[in-house]
């Protein structure tokens, strides 16, 4: 007859019933026990239903419970039926508050709200990723932002960056040789930015970027009359697009971040 383990939480009890598992595979009979998860505990009846359980069943309850009230009746309840019980979490955020000298939010589910917000991370960078450089303008529909350059305007990093902060980013070359896609003149502007940047600058990084590909600087990538030209087609798309413009010249792409999050802030 399999011997249940009682796994309470004031949250989805995840946290508990691994910690359970884990203590169960160091022994040889661990398929002999069976994990009953009790959820998103929000009354003292549930709590003492389960002691009166666990009793009848010559059982063991291991919980999680961040509410101090919840913590004491269970662990009360328990002691006075008798019943093995294991406060999981409790301790560690009692050392916690005594060494950080700060109390403890005591807010059920926090742990999965991190976990909801790190796959909002990892599917920004994915998107970012999938859209870069134009590849496939029916990301400009999906962005939550589009940046708008032509080459070496760090389009690139600063769609990862973005991204770090849960923002969808697709990024469009402008090239005069290649008409934008349709859809940059479809969206909403107020999701598109311009990345601006000075002629002097722009050959700058361009001729550098030659002498890393082992490259002679004469090729037109890095001609100033070929750059005039381009900003000069970048300006118009930007123009009819009547999106804002963000000059990033002299700027690291952690300060062009920033101006484009208080630019979407401001808005909001």
């Amino acid at each position: 007859m399999e011997k249940p383990v009682y796994v309470v939480s004031d949250s989805v009890g995840e946290t508990a019933e691994l910690v359970v598992k884990a203590a169960l595979s160091q022994f040889n009979n661990q398929d002999s026990y069976e994990v009953h998860r009790i959820p998103y505990v929000e009354d003292l009846y549930i709590l003492k239903d389960t002691v009166s359980q666990a009793k009848g069943n010559g059982a063991i309850i291991g919980f999680t419970l961040v509410d101090p009230t919840f913590r004491s009746y269970l662990m009360k309840e328990a002691k006075q039926h008798k019943v093995e019980c294991i406060d999981i979490m409790g301790p560690m955020m009692d050392a916690m508050e005594r060494v950080f000298k700060q109390p403890p939010k005591l807010e059920p589910g926090l742990v999965h709200k991190l976990d909801e917000d790190y796959f909002k991370r990892v599917e920004a960078i994915e998107f970012a990723v999938r859209y870069d450089d134009g590849r496939d303008p029916r990301g400009i529909t999906k962005a939550d932002l589009v940046l708008i350059g032509v080459s070496r305007t760090s389009k690139t990093p600063l769609s990862q960056h973005l991204a770090l902060k849960r923002l969808k980013v697709a990024n469009v070359p402008i090239v005069p040789e290649v008409d934008p896609p349709e859809e940059l003149y479809k969206v909403d502007p107020s999701k598109c930015i311009g990345l601006k940047i000075s002629a002097q600058k722009l050959n700058d990084i361009r001729k550098e970027r030659l002498k890393a590909l082992g490259l002679g600087e004469q090729a037109s990538y890095a001609n100033m009359n070929r750059i005039l030209h381009e900003l000069t087609h970048f300006e118009n798309v930007v123009d009819q697009i009547g999106c804002q413009v963000v000059d990033v010249s002299n700027k690291a792409v952690e300060e062009t971040a920033n101006v484009i999050l208080n630019i979407l802030k401001n808005r909001d």
